[in-house]
């Protein structure tokens, strides 16, 4: 059993930094393909940013571009989604997601893609 765990999260100011991580754990983790997910207070959950198994490609939403970094300690099994000059509007539960993916295989921004999902960590920015 697949079994993702983010840590990190918190209350944090507007044009703060931070770094959360998820951790898997399970058979065959190394597969994974991991993304980050957010979902706001009355809002759908959205997509962050993606890497693949080797951490090798990225994906980024728009939103997020040039602020956040995504990236992978593989030996530790751990995603990580640095994030730089956080705004109120980051604000969020994120979400970390796993796809047991074939290393050529593109990155998805559709969360139906990933079968693999964390309980979340709430990050608050405050203005």
């Amino acid at each position: 059993q697949v079994r993702l765990v983010e840590s990190g999260g918190g209350l944090v100011q507007a044009g703060d930094s931070l770094k959360v991580s998820c951790a898997a754990s399970g058979p065959n983790v190394y597969r994974l393909a991991m993304a980050w997910f957010r979902q706001a207070p009355g809002k759908e959950r959205e997509f962050v940013a993606a890497i693949n198994r080797s951490g090798g490609r990225t994906l980024y939403a728009d939103s997020v571009k040039g602020r956040f970094t995504i990236s992978r300690d593989n030996g530790k099994n751990t995603v990580y989604l640095e994030m730089n000059s956080l705004k109120p509007e980051d604000t969020a539960v994120y979400y970390c997601a796993g796809d047991m993916a074939i290393s050529s295989a593109p990155l998805y921004s559709d969360e139906a893609k990933y079968d693999y999902w964390g309980q979340g960590t709430q990050i608050t920015v405050s203005s």
